[in-house]
């Protein structure tokens, strides 16, 4: 019981991780005039997409894992750790990246754009055997809520918090590679 509780822990705090990704764009992009149907609708297509990109992963992860062992554990924690800190990297960058319309097609662009770590975070998951129903109903719904809170947010003040969270999401990430590589 205590070891299930450990990693429904861990894979809550990695979903909020992966989520503050989707929080800080939606930070952004709730800045421009959207209505509670756009938003609703941004924010179920991202969820989907992060329940999709990992399972993709964790299917992938797992084949590595029982085709290479070891060495796959290594690229797990390996993974995460380039995740976290391409995360961090990416939130220090003071130019602005052009935006997608989050519509039609642009929608699918956009949320696959936001959710491609959520596959690098599932290829280590599905490495080290997660429980694929708890990975992908914590990313799914920490993403979709994230999104919604960063677009319900952005409507309201200006983008002061967006590169802090990304900071704080890949900062977690780095932490758990390095706790999978690492003897603690």
């Amino acid at each position: 019981m205590e070891a299930m509780l450990g990693e429904l822990v861990t894979l809550l705090l990695m979903a909020f991780a992966l989520g503050m990704d989707a929080f800080s764009v939606g930070l952004g992009m709730g800045m421009f005039r959207l209505t509670m149907r756009q938003i609703m609708k941004i924010g179920i297509m991202i969820g989907i997409f992060h329940v999709w990109m990992p399972l993709v992963g964790m299917i992938a992860g797992r084949y590595l894992s029982e085709q290479f062992g070891s060495l796959a554990s290594y690229l797990g924690g390996g993974l995460l750790i380039l995740l976290g800190v391409q995360m961090i990297y990416s939130s220090l960058k003071t130019e602005e990246e052009s935006l997608i319309a989050p519509v039609g097609k642009g929608l699918i662009f956009f949320a696959f754009g936001v959710s491609l770590d959520s596959f690098s975070a599932g290829l280590s998951l599905g490495i080290y055997g997660a429980k694929t129903l708890l990975v992908l109903i914590s990313f799914g719904v920490a993403a979709t809520a994230l999104t919604w809170a960063g677009l319900m947010l952005g409507r309201r003040v200006q983008g002061w918090l967006g590169h802090y969270s990304e900071a704080l999401g890949g900062g977690i990430l780095l932490a758990f590679g390095l706790k999978l590589l690492l003897p603690f």
